[in-house]
């Protein structure tokens, strides 16, 4: 009787650990949805409220700029304005050993077709690279 009340116990705190890792998971797997959605209707107002509160842009092959999230959002939005979009996808997505999320996507527009990196941690970006192809 003692063994099966320690495997209960035992089984239950597995089971927390579980389902806390898997909704850690889902929250992160939200984020990059919560990326792709605003990226696919241009929308850098949405996009915003996934940025942290500095936000590392590439653009057009130019240097790494750091902006606020404020500021980013209206680079964002100038950027959608030039390059409206037409689709999102993601071909890969993935995540380091330390919780950084990252995300490799096709930005197309009606201007051209662009590779994005997506970087993101504690399920806010960190950092976009956006590569004309």
């Amino acid at each position: 009787m003692k063994n099966l009340k320690q495997f209960a116990v035992v089984f239950s705190m597995l089971m927390v650990v579980v389902f806390m890792a898997a909704g850690q998971a889902v929250a992160q797997g939200g984020a990059m949805d919560g990326v792709k959605s605003s990226m696919k209707a241009g929308s850098s107002k949405d996009l915003a409220r996934n940025f942290s509160s500095v936000v590392e842009l590439t653009l057009d092959g130019k240097e790494a700029t750091s902006y606020s999230n404020t500021q980013a959002e209206f680079v964002m939005k100038s950027f959608f304005s030039k390059n409206t979009p037409v689709d999102f996808t993601y071909s890969h997505q993935g995540s380091s050993d330390k919780g950084q999320q990252y995300a490799i996507g096709t930005y197309t527009s009606k201007a051209g077709t662009y590779t994005v990196l997506v970087r993101m941690k504690d399920s806010k970006v960190q950092s976009m690279n956006f590569i004309k192809d």
